[in-house]
């Protein structure tokens, strides 16, 4: 089935050679950037605030939870809103919410005041505000520059931020072991005000309002499931993503303490993924391959790759090198997705289909750890990573097979009304 719709938002009526040309671009850029590199940090800040506070694993965990489910709860109505108002004043009084979030909790951690009740309290305001702004954010792009732009500007987004991934944690590392969580989380608090300001700046018109909030999400429902690409490509995001996380990130580390070098393997082998998402960025810059969805989900088997090398055991060298590999195919798989999902879907629909999109991929998350850890005490953890794999592989394959996949092509000029 072809996407149908109306136009894709306004663009600029002559388009820059560059997307780095357009101000209202730069602007957007930088705030990604800003507010990237204090999100870089939170995570071991926030680690270190829960230790502080006497709390554990446990207490970890309850606090994890508390900032991850109103992300899901909320996302749909996070969707509905960002087709119904203000993109830019949406993204600008999400980021002002989340720097409210963590700017008390820097203030209960500096006070000594932090404990579990209170940090997770502050993690939920900080899920809201995620919720809010994520549908918001995937529909910015489509007003700033035009349609045969996209996939470059996508992977322009994408460069500053995989660098963070990289550079921040690090940093985030070297100041709470100076100046204590506090301080890390302070510092987070401001970026995200530093971003509202910018993104405040955009200026974005609201979208056309015909009905209610919740006629909008009936209809958005509609729209989701009436484009049979959109709706397979999320069902086999959500398999393909409880897979590899819950291999990687949860049985990953435990395979390398077992057979590797324990953290010293696991930190080279985190720095080879990093790297790949990086140059996979580069890739996408150059490449603009007109099959976008059947790009995409060829790449996503490639994060079967380390996996497939942790239970083979596989000297180091090959695990790196793989690892890599996997990094570039998901920042390829990420850019042309993204850039395949603007151009398809009319710039009214942008926040409600990809609510949806994301909803699925969220909850595959919580889902794939707890079916991991309830089977690794039944096989060996080798066992597990292959099956892991095979689903991965499995899940592209099967959504290769939709014929709605392959009739997904770049568009080098607005969506219009049954293209």
């Amino acid at each position: 089935m072809s996407a149908t719709g109306t136009t894709a938002g306004p663009t600029p009526p002559t388009a820059p050679r560059s997307p780095l040309r357009v101000p209202a671009f730069r602007r957007f850029l930088l705030a990604q950037l800003v507010s990237a590199t204090g999100s870089a940090m939170a995570p071991l800040a926030l680690a270190y605030a829960v230790i502080g506070a006497g709390g554990g694993a446990g207490a970890l965990g309850v606090v994890l939870a508390a900032n991850t489910v109103p992300t899901v709860v909320f996302l749909l109505a996070g969707g509905v809103l960002a087709d119904r108002v203000s993109r830019s004043r949406l993204l600008c009084g999400g980021n002002l919410l989340a720097a409210a979030a963590q700017g008390v909790l820097a203030l209960l951690v500096a006070t000594g005041h932090a404990d579990t009740a209170r940090i997770a309290a502050c993690g939920f305001v900080s899920g809201v505000a995620v919720a809010l702004t994520a549908p918001a954010a995937q529909g910015v792009l489509t007003r700033l520059v035009a349609p045969g732009q996209l996939q470059r500007a996508n992977a322009l987004l994408r460069l500053p931020t995989n660098a963070v991934k990289v550079v921040g944690p690090v940093a985030g590392g070297l100041l709470v072991a100076v100046g204590g969580p506090a301080w890390a989380l302070g510092l987070d608090a401001l970026t995200f005000v530093a971003a509202a300001l910018l993104l405040l700046g955009l200026r974005l018109g609201a979208p056309a309002v015909r009905g209610g909030a919740l006629a909008d999400l009936r209809a958005g429902w509609t729209g989701f499931w009436s484009r049979t690409w959109l709706w397979t490509y999320t069902a086999a995001g959500t398999v393909l993503v409880a897979a590899f996380l819950a291999g990687y990130q949860l049985l990953g580390p435990v395979v390398a303490e077992e057979h590797y070098a324990g953290a010293r393997t696991w930190g080279l082998v985190q720095g080879a993924f990093s790297f790949g998402l990086l140059a996979g960025a580069l890739v996408c810059l150059r490449w603009k391959p007109r099959r976008l969805l059947v790009v995409a989900v060829t790449a996503s088997s490639g994060l079967a790759l380390p996996l497939v090398a942790l239970a083979a055991g596989l000297a180091p060298p090959w695990l790196l090198l793989c690892a890599a590999l996997a990094g570039v195919c998901l920042d390829v798989a990420g850019v042309t997705w993204v850039t395949a999902f603007q151009q398809q879907v009319p710039d009214d629909e942008l926040g409600r289909m990809s609510a949806f999109n994301q909803v699925g991929e969220r909850l595959a998350v919580p889902v794939g750890y707890l079916v991991v850890a309830l089977f690794s005490h039944a096989f060996s953890d080798r066992s597990v990573l292959v099956v892991c794999a095979a689903i991965i592989v499995a899940a592209t394959a099967l959504n290769l097979c939709v014929r709605d996949i392959h009739r997904v092509r770049r568009l080098n000029g607005p969506l219009t009304e049954g293209s």
